[in-house]
């Protein structure tokens, strides 16, 4: 089958079709991957129906492979079963914040690198996923703005993202989140290659030296700007689609779907390689 290739909006996400299985553990299908990446922040495999063990050595090709140590799939365990549904994933219960903007690994020095999401199963009301692509919104700002953000650090925890579900949390329930570790960051992550993106989205609960009430004001003004309909991708998922796309740079959240659901994803997830200074 040939393979086609569509940019999906000038700013985020390119779709793939024509693509199977056996063609991921292919070296040049990495390769091209990676460049589509670079380019478009997401990618959309149209029903790849990659297998899991496919999933894995294609995962592998593209960088190091996070082994999950809790809730993994049993007989991959670079692979992790995504669902609401307790009996086929002990994490179930912490997907619901998971329809909050966010960034995978903020409370980390270095976040995740990318993530690999394929459809086993699909919600037959919500559950798509939200795509926001962080390094146009910030190219887009004015540049006084830029200016402005880029001297700003950033505080990021678990907490922060749990009181988004419970404002009203126990004394116990705070007491286990700020066992957590916190983070700070810069709200305006410079890279390697000079590129720019924003560290925004469900983990970001103060700025540093400002007020919690004006921390609050310009974390939700930036997170607005950033998932503004130009900056944003929108996927409906197939069974057997395969989403790959660059955590660094990307903000993500699923769209709610009812907790009986029988959504499955398997996903795996690429160690970050750059930390953030």
């Amino acid at each position: 089958m040939t393979i086609e290739t569509t940019a999906l909006s000038p700013s985020i996400g390119v779709q793939v079709r024509g693509v199977s299985s056996a063609d991921f553990t292919a070296r040049d299908t990495a390769e091209r991957c990676r460049e589509l990446l670079a380019e478009h922040g997401v990618i959309v495999y149209s029903r790849a129906h990659i297998t899991d063990a496919d999933l894995v050595t294609f995962s592998r090709m593209l960088g190091q492979v996070v082994t999950a140590e809790v809730g993994a799939h049993p007989e991959h365990p670079e692979i992790s079963p995504v669902t609401m549904d307790p009996s086929k994933s002990a994490l179930a219960g912490l997907r619901r914040s998971t329809i909050f903007w966010h960034t995978d690994g903020l409370i980390d020095a270095v976040p995740q690198k990318a993530t690999l999401l394929t459809a086993r199963e699909i919600a037959d009301e919500g559950g798509d996923t939200e795509f926001a692509n962080t390094y146009a919104a910030y190219e887009a700002l004015p540049e006084q703005r830029k200016t402005e953000l880029c001297s700003y650090r950033v505080v990021h925890s678990v907490a922060a993202s749990q009181l988004l579900l419970d404002p009203e949390p126990t004394s116990d329930q705070r007491r286990a989140w700020d066992r957590a570790p916190s983070r700070q960051h810069p709200l305006v992550w410079t890279r390697r290659d000079g590129r720019k993106s924003l560290l925004i989205g469900a983990t970001a609960g103060e700025i540093v030296g400002l007020t919690p009430a004006r921390s609050r004001e310009i974390l939700d003004e930036i997170l607005d700007w950033a998932t503004q309909p130009q900056f944003v991708l929108r996927h409906r998922w197939s069974v057997g689609d395969l989403v790959v796309w660059d955590n660094t740079g990307m903000l993500h959240r699923a769209i709610p779907y009812e907790p009986t659901s029988r959504r499955l994803m398997h996903r795996t997830t690429l160690i970050g390689e750059e930390v953030i200074a």
